[in-house]
């Protein structure tokens, strides 16, 4: 069985309900965050889905030079303190170096590796010292299993707070596929196992000074993955994704968050069911 993993009052893992993490990419403004934050969580009580809001504070990895990276750590981490008191959810950002990490802490409840940045083991250590849950995506280079090495990297400071995210596989040029195995052996190897069903249909660098992405399968893939079987569904989701300042490409239109969920929930139930 995968270990448990904490987040606030939230409990993921083993047989916990699916926990949902979503929001917009990264915070271009207050307003945009409290909105989506507002909606997402008053959809998610009517599900009976636990909800953990997710945005970025800065997105340190672009294609483009030129592309906004943020409204800066200090704005970004008061707004989301706010959030977590209006709404009273746990939150989730990206950490990008050591020198983050301490700030990040006093604020959210899971701190979260980037892809990229996956095998940085002084990165991933600093994290786990917080006491704060650690969720780490896979690399778009890493098999699966190779993902257990670098949870235990965060174990070996003491903390058992671990989640390994599914993003997708480089697969050749601007293509990433979802291996449904990889969903599977990670959680064989002991980890609560989360599947990033909009990053995974991102297509990077595939629009020359931005990434591209392929949206309507944002449904497909998400439906595919309750039923293998997850802990956690993660998702992007932005009022008009059109407009958004990061992700444009791969973000969910809030208007079809609750239609996505209401699926996703029929389908890990009847999952559910079949393996009793």
């Amino acid at each position: 069985m995968a270990n448990v993993a904490g987040i606030g009052k939230i409990k993921i893992g083993n047989n916990y309900p699916l926990v949902i993490i979503a929001g917009p990419c990264v915070i271009e403004s207050r307003d945009l965050v409290m909105k989506v934050a507002g909606e997402a969580s008053k959809i998610t009580r009517e599900l009976g889905l636990p909800f953990v809001f997710k945005s970025s504070y800065k997105k340190a990895n672009r294609t483009s030079g030129t592309s906004f990276v943020g409204i800066g750590m200090d704005e970004g981490l008061k707004i989301l303190a706010e959030v977590k008191r209006e709404f009273d959810i746990p939150v989730l950002t990206d950490v990008h170096s050591e020198a983050e990490v301490g700030a990040a802490a006093e604020v959210v409840d899971v701190l979260q590796i980037p892809a990229f940045l996956c095998r940085q083991t002084e990165l991933l250590q600093a994290a786990g010292k917080t006491g704060r849950a650690v969720n780490i995506k896979k690399g778009q280079f890493m098999a699966p299993e190779d993902m257990k090495l670098q949870a235990e990297k965060v174990e070996a400071v003491g903390n058992p707070n671990v989640m390994l995210t599914e993003r997708g596989t480089s697969f050749g040029y601007h293509n990433l596929v979802v291996d449904m195995r990889s969903l599977v052996i990670m959680r064989t190897i002991g980890y609560p196992v989360i599947l990033d069903t909009t990053h995974s249909l991102q297509l990077p660098g595939g629009e020359k000074d931005r990434t591209g992405g392929q949206p309507e399968y944002i449904l497909p893939i998400a439906r595919a993955g309750a039923a293998v079987g997850i802990d956690g569904l993660f998702l992007e989701t932005h009022p008009d994704p059109s407009k958004a300042l990061s992700d444009a490409s791969t973000q969910l239109a809030l208007e079809l968050f609750k239609p996505l969920l209401t699926q996703v929930k029929k389908i890990d139930s009847a999952r559910r069911e079949f393996a009793r």
